[in-house]
């Protein structure tokens, strides 16, 4: 069984469409108009059990429209879909009790509560067990080294506490899938590793599945076994990121500097059956572009060493972020 099955998952929504002018005010009192705009346009996704996927996409592409049918807060428009074999939306009471959730930005904390008596309320929600209530908090309590954070009222933690707490509270109940919105955003560079290794370790000790939404590519290249990228409502990639990399970045780019300074034209005839593109930086500085199929910095440098002395090589893959950014710029690029 899939943690997250859909097939043409589509949401649509009704907007009323606004006449102009005052005359136009008062008429749409009376006779509203409507326009349909669909947000998620049949989507097909498929999310094995213990998967960590990316979900990715611009501000409108339809991410957080997907989140809420994925977690039963929106019903579909129309498709089918199944999240750890249940209706989402029709199901909702047992539903709830198998996901955990996290949203950068609201809180599943009581504010004005110590943090411990928070987790209390959330286990007397879900119905868990004394022992393995008080066994699973001790782990997380370790792991997350929340212990001189949980007689703290929530409203005097700190971003990055206060997002460890959210992690410990989406966990308490051992959730088989736990959604992820922005879990690093605002925080500085090591509390986001220090929660980076952490999902890691859940995944890895629990099998817990992870859907991830995220602006921060890097958060996406650190967890990631797979990432799915959404634009205008339709997935238009969805695959590993080295996948995404070979097949869209361009290849990597290999930087030399030689001894002396060549003419390109001479240089471009080494390598002209491999699929190199040169180019001159400045002086004795120059930057190859690996465009093939199955580009090679061995072949480019066999070709090269022969003829030209070589002072220093420095090699670029192209980052996840750029390539990502091209997409949206320009479109999905054909290989």
């Amino acid at each position: 069984m899939y943690s997250i099955e859909a097939q043409g998952l589509t949401k649509d929504f009704k907007i009323v469409q606004s006449r102009e002018g005052m005359k136009g005010a008062f008429r749409d009192l009376f006779d509203r108009q409507y326009r349909t705009i669909r947000a998620v346009d049949e989507i097909d996704l498929r999310i094995n059990p213990g998967e960590i996927v990316g979900y990715i996409g611009e501000n409108g592409a339809g991410k957080s429209t997907t989140i809420k049918m994925l977690t039963g807060i929106l019903q579909p428009t129309s498709g089918d879909l199944k999240v750890n074999g249940y209706d989402p939306h029709g199901e909702r009471e047992q539903f709830v009790k198998t996901i955990g959730v996290v949203f950068g930005q609201r809180s599943q904390l009581w504010w004005d509560l110590a943090v411990r008596e928070s987790f209390r309320l959330l286990k007397k929600l879900y119905s868990i067990p004394d022992e393995d209530y008080h066994r699973h908090l001790n782990r997380l309590t370790e792991v997350l080294e929340m212990g001189p954070l949980l007689e703290q009222p929530v409203r005097k933690l700190s971003l990055g506490q206060r997002m460890r707490c959210e992690l410990a509270a989406a966990l308490i109940h051992q959730p088989r899938l736990l959604f992820l919105d922005e879990p690093t955003i605002g925080l500085d560079v090591l509390v986001k590793e220090n929660i980076r290794r952490f999902l890691k370790q859940i995944n890895e000790e629990y099998g817990t599945t992870i859907l991830l939404t995220t602006h921060d590519l890097s958060d996406i290249e650190a967890l990631s076994h797979r990432v799915v990228m959404l634009d205008k409502g339709k997935i238009i990639y969805n695959g590993g990121l080295p996948e995404l990399s070979k097949q869209w970045g361009g290849g990597p780019r290999l930087y030399l500097e030689l001894k002396e300074e060549w003419a390109l034209s001479a240089l471009q005839d080494f390598t002209k059956d491999i699929s190199a593109e040169w180019q001159h930086i400045e002086g004795r500085c120059y930057r190859v572009g690996l465009t093939g199929p199955d580009p090679s910095v061995s072949e480019v440098l066999s070709r090269v060493v022969p003829h030209a002395s070589i002072k220093e090589i420095r090699i670029e893959e192209a980052k996840t972020e750029d390539i990502v950014r091209r997409i949206y710029q320009e479109g999905v690029p054909h290989a």
